[in-house]
């Protein structure tokens, strides 16, 4: 008898250290049941300030540790709303790896979730400004390419690019990787420029004085909310020429139907890992928009050298500005999902 009550107390005294081990944010893993914690938004940024905005308007937050994300940012933040933001990290490999943890991670129920992408970029000029929020239909992969060397191009090409197992710059190439472009549900892009097309941005003097070196629109204008498309490379470049072939391979990926006005680093890698997931119905890929906001030009204006231009990027003065401009442009799409998810649930509504 002596032996057997032992026993029946140390198994308590297991159970009850057990669910002390467990923590607070275990709990987050149980408010959905056996699927986790449902979400209805998550927000995706790529590095501290990207996030940081929307943790500074949405909160208050709970935090929750995901294994496998970044590990400079491993945890998630959701509010009471079921809005949550993480961060992946810059550049390609990053954000496939984050969002594959998230997505399989048990924490979170996310057949229902809508994702935001929402990140800063460079700009075409002659599609938006520095400050200009742009929503996004196709994702295209601009380092999915072979190059030749800028200094042997062929005799009558206009860029060392083209694609792979192709025979000239103009060639659509096959698709073998499979993530070389990827086209967003039009609805939900439609519905969330709809949303926040009228929404006043921020703006500041140091980006209206780098505005006016431009002698043409939409450089020189304010910033506003458009519709164009976002390209994706790890690689940081600025230049004429190669923003040239930036649009040129837009076209020639989507067919013509893409606009490229964006340039960024992870977008298709994001994509490709929620699409992984759909697969195996965790998320639902007919619920990813992507948002990029223009913080300094891809090209210089007339008379300065691309070197100046990358060089001194921080010297446009868009980077402040374009981090407001996400929140001020996706918040809206945010928030109507949130307040109105009787109307979302069962997918994006007809308007």
């Amino acid at each position: 008898m002596l032996t057997r009550s032992l026993g029946a107390i140390s198994a308590m005294a297991l159970a009850a250290c057990a669910a002390l081990s467990s923590g607070p944010a275990s709990a987050d893993d149980n408010d959905g049941g056996s699927h986790g914690r449902p979400v209805k938004v998550m927000i995706i940024s790529m590095f501290g300030p990207e996030g940081q905005v929307w943790l500074d308007n949405l909160g208050p937050w709970r935090e929750i540790t995901v294994d496998g994300l970044s590990p400079d940012y491993p945890t998630v933040h959701c509010n009471k709303q079921d809005v949550c933001v993480m961060t992946t990290g810059m550049g390609h490999s990053n954000a496939a790896a984050s969002i594959m943890a998230l997505t399989f991670s048990q924490r979170f129920d996310l057949r229902h979730t809508y994702f935001m992408v929402a990140g800063i970029a460079g700009i075409d000029p002659q599609q938006g400004t520095v400050g200009s929020a742009a929503w996004a239909k196709y994702l295209v992969d601009f380092g999915i390419q072979w190059e030749i060397d800028g200094r042997e191009i062929p005799p009558g090409w206009n860029t060392g690019y083209l694609g792979i197992n192709t025979t000239s710059p103009t060639a659509k190439p096959p698709l073998d990787y499979r993530t070389e472009v990827f086209q967003l549900n039009t609805r939900l892009a439609d519905t969330a420029f709809a949303l926040s097309r009228q929404v006043t941005l921020s703006d500041s003097a140091q980006a209206q004085a780098a505005r006016a070196k431009y002698s043409y629109a939409p450089a020189n204008r304010p910033p506003t909310v458009i519709q164009c498309d976002t390209l994706a490379g790890d690689t940081w470049w600025s230049g004429t020429l190669i923003g040239q072939r930036a649009r040129d391979w837009t076209k020639i990926l989507t067919d013509g139907n893409g606009v490229y006005c964006t340039t960024q680093q992870e977008d298709n890698a994001t994509y490709e890992a929620l699409k992984r997931a759909d697969s195996v119905n965790k998320v639902d890929l007919n619920r990813v928009a992507v948002l990029r906001a223009g913080s300094d030009f891809d090209r210089p204006y007339d008379g300065q050298t691309s070197a100046d231009n990358l060089l001194n990027y921080a010297a446009q003065g868009g980077f402040t500005i374009a981090i407001q401009n996400l929140f001020l442009t996706g918040n809206p799409l945010v928030q109507d999902i949130s307040t109105h998810w009787n109307e979302w649930r069962d997918g994006v509504p007809k308007r």
